[in-house]
């Protein structure tokens, strides 16, 4: 008998694009604090800046 998958569940929606930035000290320093301040990781600090900049077209 197999023992049912173990692991992570898939995602409904899977981050699978990468993106490579290349920002200087200054700007990761300030990113690094603002991620800590508010306790999220610094790639949801970049996706939340990325929506606040698509929705400010609306």
């Amino acid at each position: 008998m197999m023992s049912p998958r173990t692991g992570r569940p898939k995602s409904e929606n899977p981050k699978s694009i990468d993106i490579k930035v290349r920002i200087d000290d200054e700007m990761n320093k300030k990113l690094i604090e603002y991620a800590a301040k508010h306790n999220i990781s610094r790639t949801e600090v970049i996706r939340t800046g990325i929506k606040m900049v698509l929705d400010s077209e609306k």
